[in-house]
Parts: C-alpha cells; structure tokens; sequence
C-alpha cells in the first residue's frame, strides 16, 4: 500500500488565506480510488448531527472542526441535504477557510418524483447541494439509503457525463441491507459504496468488502466508533501495550486504525463536533497500520472488555445530545406519541 499523495490534493500554503499548514505527503496514509487511482486520505469526517445547527446557533466551534481537519490532512468530508443544516454548515464553514475548492466533498441524494422516472426532485436536489457547498461539480454523489437507487443510479451516470458529478456510489448504515449493497457492487455501476464497518460490526467482512476489492470499487465506512458506543465500553480502560506497536495514542485511532487497514476500505468517516476530538482522529493518518496478524490481536482484546458483545443493542450516542434540526424534529414527534 503506497503512503504518497498528488500534490494537487495538498495545494501550497500561499494559496490559503487562513495560514494553514501544508503538510508532508510523505507522513499521510492515503488510498487509491480504483476507478482513477486518485488518492485520497484515509481518515476524512462525517457529519451526521454533528455539523446540524438550529438557526441563529454559534458554529465557531465547527469552524475549528475543520480549520484542524484540513490541518490534519483530511480531504474527505461526507454530508447531506437530510443531514438537517449540515450541508449548509460544511458550505459555510469551508469557504470562510477558503478550502472548499481543494476538499473532496462525498454528498447524497434522497428524491423519488412525484410520477414515474420524474427527474425533477432529484435535478433540484443537485442544484441546491451545489448551492450550499459554493460548488460546481460534487465529487461524489450517493444514493443515500438506497433509496429509489435504480432511477437514481442511471440519472447519476448522466451527470457524471456532463461533468456535474466526479463519481457516483450508493449508501445505507444497517447491516440489514449488506446484500443490497454487495449486489450494485457487484453489478458494476457504481464508483463507491458506503457501508457500516467497525470492530463490532463485521458483516461486511463476509460479501462486500471482497466484492468491493475484486471489482474495484471505492469504499466509504460510516459508524467507525459505532455512534460513540465503543467508547462508552473503554471509558477509563488504558490502551492495550500493543498499541505502542502501531503508534496509537488513545482510542479513536485504535478504533481508526483497525478499520482503514482493511485491503478493500478507501476512507472511514468519523463524525465529530468537538475540535480535540478531530485532533485525535487524525492521528490515525500517521505511523504503521496493523497487518493481519495485529488486527486480530486488537480484536482478541477488544472482545475482552464487558459490553463489547452488547454494543449493537446499545443507544446510539451515550452521554451526547445535539440540538440541531433533526433532534428538535425526533422531539417533537416523541412529545405527539
């Protein structure tokens, strides 16, 4: 696995008016798209809740967010317009940096039309995600939740035609829809998929990340630290002695580390809307990956900590609350039941 990285990806320093850091290609564990070869960094950032904002609410702290992203090496960020005011956070966020230009931005799509291949939802849909991201090509649109992913999969290989989209894929984050998943990728239309994959949530190990690796299709992976859960199980746990081995200095990048060094995974997709937190993920871009032999010893050890069986039966987020647009809207349909 090559570690270098295009210059395009990391323009020069003068060309950012925030001063941020340019960094060394030579430090950043990156991956190949298979369809181009064009690398991208292996750690990028999601932003399901966490970039979702009521209006009027202060986003500096999102602002530091991706200021430290971008400074940490990270290209690829995932968003969507179901994602509350998160496509329009990210939008802002990047173009006050003057990044938004130079990020690989992964969005989705959720549009059925109101008759038979009625195109007009989705044409809209586009045009707005352009809007809010002050862009004129997306470089990855979704299929977010497979939704009406027949229709859409076809209109998106004509806007990639016509340049208004760089590559096209398909998403869902329950293991449920795994065969789903495996079979557009196994038909051959799609550039990426997106899929949920962490140390406790292994079902893509089975069909779709092989599959993913024999066609050559681009791996996303959401959930990588299972919505906060496996942290709840390690509060307070030290690090075991062989994370000294890989230079692993807490547990997001335990967690990071043990999913990106899977053959097939192009980039994992934590979501975070605490700065340190970001901090810490990107740590997982530098020093050696585990091969398979240490994997299954991260493993082995993780599957020693009581509650790590249990994680999936878990609350998503314990110890969390956000209160952007899509809690107020959970809220308000709790409070009518």
């Amino acid at each position: 696995m090559g570690f270098g990285i295009t210059a395009a990806a990391f323009p020069a320093v003068t060309l950012l008016p925030t001063g941020l850091r340019a960094q060394s290609s030579a430090q950043l564990i990156t991956k190949a798209i298979p369809r181009t070869g064009e690398r991208v960094p292996a750690i990028g950032l999601g932003t399901f809740l966490t970039f979702d904002l009521l209006p009027g609410q202060k986003r500096d702290h999102l602002h530091e967010v991706m200021r430290r992203f971008w400074d940490g090496g990270g290209r690829v960020i995932d968003t969507s317009p179901l994602y509350g005011t998160g496509e329009t956070t990210v939008g802002h966020c990047a173009t006050a940096l003057g990044i938004g230009q130079d990020l690989f931005f992964a969005n989705k799509i959720w549009a059925t039309g109101e008759y038979l291949n009625d195109d007009s939802h989705a044409q809209r849909s586009l045009e707005q995600s352009l809007n809010r991201l002050w862009r004129e090509r997306i470089d990855l649109m979704q299929v977010h939740s497979l939704v009406n992913a027949h229709f859409l999969v076809e209109l998106m290989q004509a806007w990639k035609k016509e340049g208004k989209i760089r590559y096209l894929g398909v998403t869902h984050y329950e293991p449920a829809y795994m065969a789903e998943l495996t079979s557009w990728v196994e038909g051959g239309t799609i550039d990426f998929v997106q899929a949920n994959y962490s140390m406790v949530s292994r079902e893509a190990e089975a069909r779709l990340l092989p599959a993913a690796a024999d066609r050559g299709v681009a791996v996303l992976i959401n959930m990588p630290f299972e919505k906060s859960r496996l942290f709840k199980i390690t509060a307070g746990r030290p690090l075991p002695a062989l994370a000294k081995e890989l230079g692993i200095e807490n547990w997001a990048q335990y967690f990071l580390k043990w999913v990106i060094s899977h053959p097939a995974v192009t980039c994992a997709l934590p979501a975070t809307s605490n700065p340190d937190h970001v901090t810490s993920n990107m740590g997982a871009l530098r020093g050696s990956l585990p091969d398979a032999q240490m994997r299954t010893r991260m493993l082995r050890h993780m599957e020693t900590i009581p509650g790590f069986k249990e994680i999936p039966q878990m609350p998503w987020y314990p110890d969390k609350s956000y209160s952007g647009e899509i809690s107020r809207a959970q809220r308000e349909v709790r409070s009518r039941q």
